[in-house]
This record gives structure tokens, sequence and C-alpha cells, in this order.
């Protein structure tokens, strides 16, 4: 069961709207005092055209006497919208395809709202600046036993991807991948106290949205510092962004992927953080900054290349 975040919970609503003969002077009055950055136009009941803070700085530069335009003479009338129930992803993809930063929402017939690239970046930061996963050429993956990690598990699999020893590129990826098992939720039940009995309880679960025990999402998004810690350096935190887009099962088999975007400069890195089931569906999708120090000399140990492919 999938709960992706939708435009619905992320649009501005109500919506502002205006006739096309509005004066621009009393338009951009209006968006001033409701301190919005458009309107919509509207005439007999159809939307027509939209105008946006750029239309207002486009008048003022063009016009000889813009207070007195009408938005009938300077409004975008190429509308793009979506529907209220289209997933983020969608909404962005469609932002994309048109050039636009905004698009009209509808609920059915209804105008329901707004939502821009500002709604989005504020409720999913991470959304605009992804890149899909599997969506470029795979290169030879490497498995070197870690200089930055304790120890290794035999049900973990680690990759990586264009990883060089001594610095980090745009596009370096790792992957992490375990088995959530029965003895890891509780585990993390009694190290985290969170006993909420959707992880624990069987038969209360089942009475949830669910219909079964999941596990803890804070659990789930752990993998991603799994896999951010085979990085080559010491790797520090500096933030996370997450949204939880399906849950995960006890004893599912995950994997984090976590691949490099940004070179921020002074050896901080922006990174899309993700976390995959068997299907290769995503249960969690995110964008981590971190800061990656050099290895300390007395971690420093020769690296074991174990298997190439």
């Amino acid at each position: 069961m999938a709960f992706p975040i939708r435009v619905n919970d992320v649009m501005s609503s109500p919506v502002t709207t205006a006739s096309p003969e509005t004066p621009a002077s009393d338009a951009a009055g209006r968006c001033c005092t409701a301190a919005i950055g458009s309107l919509v136009v509207v005439e007999g009941g159809e939307v027509i055209g939209i105008v946006t803070s750029d239309d207002f700085v486009r008048l003022l530069g063009e016009a000889s006497d813009p207070e007195e335009r009408s938005l009938s003479e300077f409004m975008s009338t190429d509308v793009v919208s979506v529907d209220a129930s289209a997933t983020l992803g969608d909404a962005v993809e469609t932002m994309f395809e048109h050039g636009v930063a905004r698009l009209v929402v509808f609920d059915g017939d209804e105008l329901v709202g707004l939502v821009s690239t500002d709604d989005i970046v504020r409720h999913v930061p991470q959304i605009l600046q992804r890149r899909e996963i599997g969506g470029h050429e795979r290169q030879t993956a490497r498995y070197h036993r870690q200089q930055e990690t304790a120890y290794e598990d035999e049900d973990w699999d680690i990759e990586s991807t264009g990883l060089d020893d001594n610095r980090i590129n745009v596009g370096d990826r790792v992957t992490f991948s375990k088995t959530v098992s029965e003895r890891d939720v509780k585990r993390f039940a009694t190290a985290s106290g969170d006993t909420n009995r959707l992880h624990l309880d069987e038969e209360y679960a089942s009475q949830t949205r669910f219909g079964r025990r999941i596990v803890h999402g804070t659990l789930v998004c752990g993998l991603i510092s799994a896999a951010l810690a085979r990085l080559p350096g010491v790797t520090i935190y500096l933030s996370q962004d997450l949204s939880f887009l399906k849950p995960a099962e006890v004893d599912d088999r995950l994997t984090a992927v976590c691949e490099v975007a940004t070179d921020l400069g002074r050896n901080k890195y922006q990174l899309t953080t993700d976390v995959l089931d068997e299907d290769g569906d995503r249960l969690i999708e995110g964008q981590a900054a971190v800061l990656i120090d050099e290895t300390p000399e007395s971690g420093r140990v020769m690296v074991e290349t174990l298997a190439d492919s």
C-alpha cells in the first residue's frame, strides 16, 4: 500500500481569481494584500488565463501606463492544469514538460487550487533535483572491505559505482542491502523506545489501514545512514529530507541507494537517498547534505577488493 504525496496535500487553496477586465493596479494590490504571487483569470466560470509576478514586472517594463492596463492585455493564456489527486512527481513532470513554475489545480471541473515550485520545495525539497533510479547507464560495481566501518555482516550486500578512494565525485553511487528481520524490529523498538503496537502486535496491526505489521519508518531510513557510511572518508550528516511512500514489512530485503548529486564545495555534498524493496519499488525517497572529512590516520588500512562485476 503506497502513500504518495499528492497535489492536494501541498497546493495553495482557495484560489484568488479576477476577471479579465480587472485593472493591473487593482490586481497587483490584491496580490500584495494577500501575499500571493499569482491570480487566476476567470470569465463565465471558465479559467482563461493566469497572471504572475513576472507578468507584472514585464508590464512595468513595457507599458507606458501599466496601472490602467486590464489583465486580458498581459495575462498568460497558456494555462497548464493538473488534477488534485495527481502525485507531486506527476506535477513536476508536467511543469518541466511545459516550462512553467505553477499549475492550476482542478478537482473534476472545479477550480480548487494552485501548486507552484515553491509549494513543492516547501514540502518535498528533494523532488525537483532528483534523477530516476536506474535512469542512467550502470557502471562497473566493486566491493571493498571498508576501512570506514568496524565490521560487516554476511547478510549485508554493498555495491559502489564510480567511487575513488581519494575523492567524491558527482555521480558516485553506493548501495546497502539487508533483510530487516523480526529481531531487528524488536531490538529497534527497545533501543528507540518506539513500542507502537503497529510494529509489534499482529492482531492490533491487522485492524489498521495497513492490515498487518510494518517496520518502523526510522529503522528503514537507517539503511540510508548505513549506505553513507560506506563512502570513503568520515561522513557526517548535515541534513536529511525524506518522503515515506510505502511501508516495509518484517523480513523484507531492502536496499538503500545513495548517489552524489551536487558538489557543494568545502567537502560538502548533496545526495539523493532512496530505499527500495526487492521489487524495486521505492519506499522512501529523500535528499541529504553531508560533510566528508578525511579518514583519520589511525583508521587508514589496506582495502581489499572482494568482487568485481
